[in-house]
């Protein structure tokens, strides 16, 4: 395999929490060295031109594999929730899934929790893990019996499998497409109260500290449900969460003229709730940034909203709606990469999140200045449909290298 040189750029090391200059020599899909290198007998070299050298972006909550956005997003690794046609709740589908990323992505398929995420019964979850499962997931939807995911933690916990949990009381959100608020009621909408999010926190946060099982909430959007895990990880619950930047950045004013790009799920909430969210970023509470990475073509978001699927395509913004944070001084170049990449790789004990010698080569360039605006239409993802259609960003990937093989 060819010697590839990155020179000219900054190093962004969230472990060693140093910022410097220099570049990077690859060779033969690992990092052979880093900061002041010797780029005299490279095959390839490529120049950074001041731009950011980082891990690449580990994205542990997508719903479909599609390559071009992750590689055009600078994410080299995905993990696949369950929610596919069929579910993943066989070993079968998860080997196969496993390959669908190719070689361009590392595709970390979720065994789903239930037979067909039907919440009836247990799936087969030991023989998923052996399969290569990396962690167990109830998908689009909680498992409402409280009893069967009693059972899915304690079996999960005897595997030493994490549990991602999806957060929202059915019973208060069926037939909702919007949180309760002022906007909501000016639109006509039928909505749910936020707290519908919290009710199932609080049971799984109790059900996981009776178990011992790790669980992760794949995201999480409200007050209430950040005040109960500020608690639950003082009291040493094993518990981690996640969010999508546009409940950092969005609010449900965002629907307004029904803008079904914007209906998401869980939806947009109110702006209290949003500096909420913030102030889980700054504290600790939030761990990873995903994608929820779900294209929605023209036949699911072309409809009236209520009618509307939620989901946005957020491969290709992740980057640059989470830079937004940096840019407005809420986090650190440190605390963006843990939350892109870092946290991510010991959340599913895979490799990246690191710039160190020896390391697999997954490795981005990014221009954390450079202006653009997002045209839905232009995106390279199956569907464009993004909440941010048409607003400036600012920060965008240059270049994308998984295992030393340069994709963009």
């Amino acid at each position: 395999m060819s010697l590839i040189a990155i020179i000219n750029g900054r190093l962004i090391d969230p472990v060693a929490k140093n910022i410097y200059a220099g570049g990077l020599l690859v060779k033969e899909g690992r990092i052979v060295a880093c900061g002041e290198i010797d780029s005299t007998g490279a095959d390839t070299v490529i120049d950074a031109e001041g731009g950011y050298i980082a891990p690449a972006i580990i994205d542990p909550t997508v719903f479909s594999v599609d390559v071009p956005a992750f590689i055009k997003g600078g994410i080299t690794r995905v993990a696949l929730m369950p929610d596919q046609s069929p579910a993943l709740d066989e070993a079968a589908l998860i080997q196969r899934a496993k390959e669908s990323g190719g070689e361009a992505v590392e595709v970390y398929p979720l065994a789903a929790g239930s037979r067909g995420l039907e919440g009836q019964e247990l799936a087969e979850i030991g023989l998923m893990k052996r399969a290569g499962a990396k962690a167990v997931a109830t998908g689009r939807q909680w498992i409402a019996d409280s009893g069967l995911m009693y059972r899915l933690l304690d079996y999960a916990a005897s595997l030493d499998l994490t549990v991602i949990s999806h957060a929202e009381d059915g019973g208060l959100t069926k037939g909702c497409v919007a949180t309760e608020g002022l906007m909501a009621s000016r639109l006509g909408l039928r909505a749910a109260p936020a707290v519908a999010e919290a009710i199932v926190v609080a049971r799984d946060l109790m059900l996981a500290e009776e178990t011992g099982c790790k669980i992760h909430f794949a995201q999480l959007t409200t007050k209430k449900s950040f005040d109960l895990i500020r608690q639950a990880k003082k009291r040493g619950i094993k518990v981690t969460v996640g969010i999508n930047p546009a409940y950092l950045l969005l609010s449900d004013r965002h629907i307004e003229d029904f803008r079904t790009f914007a209906r998401l799920s869980p939806p947009l909430r109110s702006e209290e709730d949003r500096l909420a969210s913030i102030e889980a970023i700054q504290d600790g509470v939030i761990d990873v940034f995903c994608s929820a990475h779900d294209p929605r073509g023209a036949e699911d978001k072309r409809l009236p909203f209520i009618d509307a699927k939620p989901g946005m395509a957020g491969a290709e913004t992740l980057l640059s709606a989470a830079l937004e944070l940096v840019h407005e001084c809420i986090i650190d170049f440190f605390g963006l990469m843990n939350l892109l990449s870092g946290n991510a790789a010991r959340l599913l004990g895979c490799q990246g999140g690191s710039l160190s010698v020896g390391e697999e080569a997954d490795i981005i360039i990014f221009d954390n200045k450079r202006e653009w605006q997002l045209d839905s239409a232009k995106m390279a993802a199956k569907a464009g449909n993004s909440p941010f259609d048409g607003r400036m960003m600012r920060g965008k990937v240059t270049h994308t290298i998984k295992g030393g093989k340069v994709l963009l």
